[in-house]
């Protein structure tokens, strides 16, 4: 029989999703594969859009209706062809943020094994209070043992009755670990005012500001400070009984409004009746201010029933196990089976080779220094990627396409060793890698790159160059070459002196004893870019999030310093302003020319016609979001979903208004012979001279072009932006203003960004600088470090092995600080660089 040669490429043929430009590329199999250009360029469209789409649509394309009706599918991708495409798998960007009850042992699945081990292998109390040994009766007689000592029978606990989330759960907290108690210093926000002028920060809730009101009525005086008040009246607004009384409120028109049985309602029970009846998530994150959060007085925080600690593996309940970090528990596994009877071994064994394999991945991708009790909403973003991808590599398949999209975002460069020897493990298994990322250090180590470009939007979606590292190198078309050779401008902005440095000023905070900070105190210059550093948990986000922000916040509202705080200067800072990657909206309905409020400018100019005043049109009639001027069809998104039962939902453009959004009579009004529509399908730059006799539109579409941004239609949808997009986006509102006594936190702002698009953010910071503002980047990226005026480097490593400030200074001078992980990448950073 003849040979049949084996594919070696996958063969993607006019491939034309989103800007894509009906491109043609073969990518090798069984290779490690980087997707590099910049931001908007088609990277993701190609990894994700068609590689991803493709190779899980047809993967499950090969299970049963029953099972695909039950599965959220992925459309078809708009390609011609794609042939030899494995069966594939995807890491997102932005791994979900999990919510309270998860952990790292649960998102890991370590627990899951855990627990089987403790239901199993476990030394129990009888309910005489005996211990006794392990014994195979757990998993012989349907749990149920018998006590050596007095014989008592009683069943043992199964696996689902160790677990925090079901039955094992505390049953003070509920598996959550913390109690919640209303703070009454949380619920009057100002004691020096009255209860008229606001006093009572629980009574400004919905439906509740008549409340001083009522409360004049029960005879509470609401005219004199909240701190003059007697005890009795005092007690009456925080914790008075309901009465309903006769009242009559006036309006802002002077209009009276009588309400004949209004209800008193304490301080204390506006925010329990409101929590009992919200399950909207912002409005409990709202509700949550009014509380202060302490650990289970029973359970001690571990979430377990304290029932459960009878239960011991060699002398340590669950609740001490999951408190081990991964490196102690893999030494604590070794030694269960010397610890059970013989004829237990072969069960422990296998138990525990199970625990191990589950350990294995985060040991290699150096998250070896958590603990499974540490709440997944406490992770850094690098620190979720590396568990979902420890989940992946615990499969070991073969034969499967991984596309990963910018694995690199929260990684520490001394991490993105151990991600790079995951991705060649991965090849090693009989896989193919394709990576989509910016980080030179990935860029240099993969066996192919693919650069896509040249620019963003309209001016990407081509391939400018394909190759090995060193042929892109060559590549004189190459926009990310000069990058990987150092030939780049890394630092345009001038390196300040000691004296300059400080001459403004500063912000300082001392924090004790919060996760894994024990006493650190920390000083940032005002007026100045100051980067924060360190691996992966090493206490950055502890620092500047959970620590300087809240601080800033309470001193600027007169309120007590977060109890970790045990010093803060503000500098005279009074606003902070966090800027991070979560994307701007949540539906199609949100574009670029809504966000930045350009859209209101361009309906008013629109019912300013002749034709729109003939019609007796206001600015309504031009927005997309109301049914005058809506597309009937598709209700002003522009497109409709077909439900095509057990096949993926289609999404298509809608075919009345051709994806235009409004209906016909609206788009027969034109403005300087645009319709509305024809406006919101131009880029940024298209649309700038159309409208530089507008001055309020102008400004807005200049700030966009001065931010990298011009390449953006304004009726683009922002939920789809990049990370990076969104975060420039955020800042349009601001550029151009004083912003003296603001603090800007950016965190992780270099995500999704090219080295040049980087270059164009540190412009962005220069000019929130030059503005008056003080700015404080958390980063991982050396391009963005090194443009810092500032360093603070934390660490020396991750977890417990964190929580202090190893180096700070310049750039310069943290590279040369020995002690600093940062510092030794750092160097050979501006080494390259020539810096």
């Amino acid at each position: 029989m003849p040979q049949t040669t084996l594919p070696t490429h996958i063969q993607v043929r006019g491939a034309h999703v989103n800007n894509l430009k009906n491109i043609d590329i073969d990518i090798p199999l069984n290779k490690f594969v980087a997707i590099t250009g910049r931001s908007g360029s088609g990277k993701s469209s190609l990894a994700m859009g068609v590689l991803y789409a493709e190779g899980a649509r047809r993967y499950l394309n090969a299970l049963s209706t029953f099972t695909r009706r039950r599965i959220n599918q992925v459309g078809k991708a708009s390609v011609d062809s794609v042939q030899y495409l494995p069966s594939a798998l995807a890491l997102r960007q932005r791994p979900q943020v999990p919510g309270v009850r998860s952990t790292v042992g649960t998102m890991s699945e370590s627990l899951n094994i855990l627990r089987l081990a403790f239901s199993r292998l476990s030394s129990a109390v009888c309910p005489n209070g005996h211990r006794m040994p392990p014994t195979l009766d757990v998993a012989e007689n349907d749990g149920y043992v018998t006590c050596p000592t007095c014989g008592a029978k009683f069943r043992a606990p199964g696996a689902e009755d160790f677990a925090f989330n079901s039955g094992g759960a505390c049953p003070t907290c509920g598996g959550l670990g913390q109690v919640r108690q209303i703070d009454p210093a949380l619920i009057i926000a100002d004691e020096n005012q009255t209860i008229e002028e606001g006093a009572v920060a629980s009574w400004h809730l919905p439906g509740r500001n008549f409340m001083p009101i009522v409360a004049r009525e029960i005879g509470i005086p609401i005219d004199i400070p909240y701190k003059d008040l007697s005890e009795a009246d005092k007690t009456r607004v925080l914790h008075g009984p309901k009465q309903t009384v006769a009242i009559n409120i006036p309006s802002a028109k002077g209009k009276i409004f009588h309400m004949d049985n209004a209800v008193y309602e304490n301080a204390f029970a506006a925010v329990e009746d409101s929590m009992a009846t919200t399950k909207n998530e912002r409005a409990i994150n709202r509700l949550n201010r009014f509380y202060k959060f302490d650990t289970c007085p029973d359970c001690h925080g571990s979430r377990f029933n304290p029932q459960l600690f009878n239960y011991e593996l060699n002398g340590q309940n669950i609740a001490t196990v999951s408190d081990m970090t991964v490196a102690a528990l893999h030494d604590f596994a070794a030694t269960i089976v010397p610890w059970l009877p013989t004829k237990m071994h072969h069960l422990g064994q296998s138990l525990v080779d199970e625990l191990l394999l589950s350990l294995q991945p985060m040991e290699e991708l150096g998250l070896d220094y958590l603990t499974l009790s540490r709440p997944g909403a406490t992770l850094s973003t690098g620190e979720l990627q590396r568990i979902q991808l420890g989940r992946t590599l615990r499969s070991a398949t073969t034969g499967v396409l991984y596309v990963l999209d910018e694995p690199s975002v929260g990684l520490h460069p001394a991490n993105v060793a151990g991600l790079i020897k995951a991705f060649r493990g991965l090849v090693a298994q009989g896989n193919s890698v394709v990576v989509v990322d910016h980080d030179t250090s990935i860029i240099s180590a993969a066996d192919d790159v693919i650069e896509i470009g040249p620019g963003a939007g309209k001016h990407g979606g081509t391939v400018v160059g394909q190759g090995t590292v060193a042929a892109i190198k060559q590549d004189k078309e190459s926009l990310i070459a000069p990058f990987l050779t150092g030939t780049a401008t890394l630092r345009e902005r001038p390196v300040l002196t000691d004296d300059a440095l400080w001459k403004k000023g500063a912000l300082a905070i001392e924090v004790a004893h919060h996760f894994n900070i024990q006493d650190i105190t920390a000083r940032i210059p005002k007026n100045r870019f100051t980067t924060v550093t360190g691996m992966s948990g090493a206490g950055k986000t502890t620092l500047v999030l959970d620590s300087l922000i809240p601080a800033l916040i309470a001193t600027a509202k007169k309120r007590p310093l977060p109890t970790h705080v045990k010093a803060f200067d503000n500098g005279h800072i009074r606003h902070v302003v966090t800027v991070d990657s979560v994307p701007v909206g949540k539906n199609v309905r949100s574009t670029v020319a809504t966000y930045t409020n350009i859209l209101d400018h361009l309906r008013q100019l629109f019912a300013a016609t002749p034709a729109a005043q003939a019609n007796g049109w206001t600015a309504s009639q031009f927005s997309y979001n109301v049914a005058a001027g809506a597309c009937p069809t598709c209700g002003g998104t522009g497109q409709i979903s077909l439900d095509v039962q057990y096949l993926p939902d289609i999404t298509e453009v809608c075919p009345q208004c051709h994806g235009k959004r409004y209906n016909k009579q609206t788009l027969t009004v034109k403005w300087h012979g645009y319709s509305i529509a024809d406006i919101l399908d131009l880029a940024v730059d298209e649309a700038l001279p159309i409208f530089k006799a507008q001055s309020a539109i102008a400004n807005t579409l200049q700030i966009l072009h001065d931010m990298g941004l011009g390449y953006l239609l304004l009726g683009e949808s922002t939920p789809a932006l990049s990370g990076g997009e969104a975060q420039r986006l955020k800042l349009t509102s601001r550029i151009g203003k004083r912003q003296t006594g603001t603090l800007f936190v950016f965190d992780e702002p270099s995500v999704g960004l090219h080295p040049l698009d980087i270059q164009q953010l540190v412009k962005v910071f220069d000019q929130l600088i030059q503005q008056g503002a003080t700015v404080i980047a958390i980063e991982h990226d050396l391009d963005v470090i090194a443009n810092a005026d500032y360093v603070i480097d934390m660490g020396p490593a991750g977890g417990i092995n964190g929580g202090n400030i190893v180096a700070t200074g310049t750039p310069l001078a943290v590279s040369q600080n020995p002690t600093s992980v940062t510092g030794q990448y750092l160097k050979t950073h501006l080494a390259l660089f020539q810096v």
